[in-house]
């Protein structure tokens, strides 16, 4: 009996060993299913929830619980503002140039829902849809209205692909054109142009400036001959005042020596004298004609005859001189004695 007691006393021990084991690892699978089942959605995200593979909710920012084995996360999401940098696509203008155009797009998720179940691949969606746009609004332009007209079709891009991804849950919200490489005839060309067109301003912009010098330098002249010609006349005014004025002072000074003479009374002789002066200077050898008064004459006569005497006189020595004796005025007495 003590040896049957103690077979059963173990056996005991090793079922609640077992029980507890059990229960042990139910506890841990049930607190693993509640700590999975506590989800915490961080800022700019969105998680879409399938219950029983239908479509239950969408849960935004904080924390959320999902019941075990019956919901599930189906994807998710970020709300973020996602670039999307597409490869250089072949487009055909108007003028059938063949071109590479690549561009750049900003979009954003702003329906999780429509998002996860609206297309398969949104994406490559995307892309594709692009393409298309893109091909159909080169295809209406020509080369150069391609090259000069990216806001255009920047626009036109970005309306119809908002328009298009709206029952997707995506917002477009700018579309840009990256690069638009034309094929190399066509640089070469276009640089070629560019050259002739700068050199075209450069000849326009050196003619100009040699206009502009050329009226400078005209207006320079001018100036300096309105000028010069100012001087010159403001020296022939200044030149005729001084000569003016020296005529004044000289016709001054004649008066005021006739108004002395009348005031010294001069003798007839001394009035003769200053009148064979005057003569003396008229007859300088410039008049061709003289006209001499008779008063003149008779006293030029006279002085002749004085000179003609003293001369003979000198010639005959002390013993024959001639004695000259000055008469009143209008006769004239020479005497000569031996």
């Amino acid at each position: 009996m003590p040896l049957k007691d103690g077979g059963m006393e173990e056996n005991m021990d090793f079922g609640e060993l077992v029980t507890i084991a059990a229960w042990v690892i139910i506890g841990i699978i049930v607190i693993w299913i509640i700590v999975t089942s506590i989800r915490i959605v961080p800022q700019a995200n969105a998680f879409v929830i399938e219950r029983l593979g239908a479509y239950n909710g969408t849960w935004q920012v904080g924390l959320h619980f999902k019941v075990p084995v019956i919901d599930r996360v189906a994807k998710k999401v970020s709300l973020k503002e996602h670039v999307l940098d597409f490869p250089p696509q072949p487009v055909i203008t108007k003028d059938n140039v063949t071109m590479e155009i690549d561009t750049v797009i900003y979009y954003q998720v702003t329906d999780p829902k429509l998002f996860t179940y609206g297309v398969e691949h949104p994406i490559a969606a995307i892309e594709n849809l692009a393409a298309t746009t893109l091909r159909n609004i080169i295809g209406e332009l020509e080369l150069d209205g391609t090259l000069t007209g990216r806001e255009y079709i920047n626009s036109k891009i970005r309306e119809v692909l908002d328009e298009a991804t709206d029952p997707w849950g995506i917002k477009i919200n700018r579309v840009e054109v990256k690069n638009i490489t034309p094929p190399h005839d066509i640089q070469t060309a276009m640089e070629k142009q560019m050259r002739a067109e700068r050199e075209r301003r450069e000849a326009i912009l050196r003619a100009e400036g040699e206009k502009k010098s050329a009226i400078l330098v005209a207006e320079g002249n001018k100036e300096s001959m309105i000028l010069n010609a100012e001087a010159k006349k403001e020296a022939q005014i200044r030149e005729a005042e001084g000569e003016a004025q020296a005529i004044l002072l000289v016709q001054k000074a004649t008066a005021d020596g006739i108004e002395m003479l009348n005031q010294s009374r001069p003798t007839e002789p001394i009035i003769a004298l200053k009148g064979l002066e005057a003569f003396e200077k008229a007859a300088d050898g410039r008049a061709t004609k003289i006209i001499i008064p008779s008063e003149i004459q008779g006293l030029a006569g006279l002085t002749t005859s004085v000179k003609e005497l003293i001369k003979d006189d000198d010639i005959a020595g002390p013993e024959s001189r001639r004695s000259v004796k000055t008469v009143p005025a209008g006769s004239a007495e020479i005497k000569s004695t031996k």
